[in-house]
């Protein structure tokens, strides 16, 4: 550190024996205090560097986590409809395999109802 401190606290400091030397090496009174403060500034900036990761401006951080969520939403939705639609497919072989699909279908086809009047005459 730099020369002691005045033996009073009303006496001013002892002026500086060398002027050429810059102002950081001159006398400091309460230099402790200032080492302190300095130190737990520096704690401060860790903490927050720890916690905030080390980008310059930690208020402009993007937010991580809406796109996590969002994306596994998204990610369920894409699985849940690939899986109806294989559900659909198989559906459709099975009742293919018991005859149902074809002839239900050729059935509505081929023999429409006959009770009701035709749409022309609906008009």
């Amino acid at each position: 550190m730099s020369s002691p401190p005045p033996s009073s606290p009303s006496t001013p400091a002892p002026p500086d024996p060398d002027p050429q030397l810059p102002e950081a090496f001159h006398y400091t009174p309460d230099e402790e205090k200032y080492v302190l403060e300095a130190d737990a500034l520096r704690h401060r900036q860790l903490r927050s560097a720890l916690l905030y990761g080390s980008s310059r401006y930690w208020r402009r951080r993007q937010r991580v986590w809406p796109s996590v969520i969002g994306g596994a939403i998204l990610i369920a939705l894409i699985c849940g409809v690939i899986a109806l639609i294989g559900a659909f497919g198989r559906q459709q072989e099975v009742n293919e395999e018991r005859g149902w699909g074809t002839r239900v279908g050729q059935q509505m086809i081929e023999s429409p109802d006959l009770g009701s009047p035709p749409e022309s005459d609906r008009l």
